[in-house]
């Protein structure tokens, strides 16, 4: 179960999110969990769960700050309305807050989905104290300067994706290689959310466990 957390932005303001503990004692290593359009709601506290489950603190900001949608309309204007910069800086807070806490072994990840993904990649740019970064079909609009990305990247797309299209992924991928970054692509045989469990017309139940496995395997590597 998720409790509620509060942590200071760059700004002087402070922000809020939910946040897991692992069970076991001692230091763990961290994960930033980036929410999807509809904002915190149950599905990603649900992943919150198994990130702590998996042995990480666990924590995901409240970007949308209070509000939450099933409304894919309500959704699309929340996620064109989200002030993103500050979404950034926000993001980076709780980048600083885990890695300083004392629980933390000071390396963290993050983890998006969606818009979580699109931020996901563009927090790969600005926030230098990223150790691993996983993106799910998402694309940052504008793009960010990918030069700056100091981090491994474990990217995952859908065949079947007309918003994260699998050619805008491999158009990144090309462009960080280019520069010896790495960014490990994999594309699945399914639809955009495809490892959204609690939507059914899109739901991908093998795709959705092994882009888990891969991403908690990519994470223990980079971060324990």
């Amino acid at each position: 179960m998720s409790e509620k957390v509060s942590f200071p932005v760059k700004d002087g303001s402070s922000a809020t999110g939910a946040i897991v503990w692992p069970k076991q004692g001692g230091k763990a290593p961290a994960v930033v969990l980036i929410q999807e359009w509809w904002g915190l709601n149950d599905h990603i506290r649900s992943l919150l769960d198994r990130l702590a489950a998996a042995g990480f603190i666990a924590l995901a900001p409240d970007l949308y700050h209070g509000k939450t949608t099933k409304d894919a309309t309500e959704a699309n204007r929340l996620m064109t309305e989200l002030d993103k910069p500050h979404a950034l800086e926000e993001i980076a807070g709780a980048v600083r807050f885990l890695s300083a806490h004392e629980r933390s072994n000071g390396k963290v990840g993050i983890i998006g989905f969606c818009l979580g993904g699109a931020l996901s990649l563009a927090a790969a740019a600005t926030v230098p104290e990223l150790a691993a970064v996983v993106p799910f079909y998402g694309v940052p609009s504008p793009a960010p300067d990918y030069s700056r990305v100091k981090a491994p990247i474990l990217a995952h797309f859908a065949s079947r994706d007309e918003w994260a299209t699998p050619a805008a992924a491999e158009a990144i991928r090309k462009e960080l290689a280019a520069r010896g970054q790495s960014m490990d692509l994999h594309i699945y045989d399914a639809d955009h959310a495809f490892a959204n469990d609690t939507r059914p017309d899109v739901y991908n139940p093998d795709a959705a466990k092994l882009a888990w496995e891969r991403s908690i395997a990519f994470l223990k590597q980079h971060l324990g």
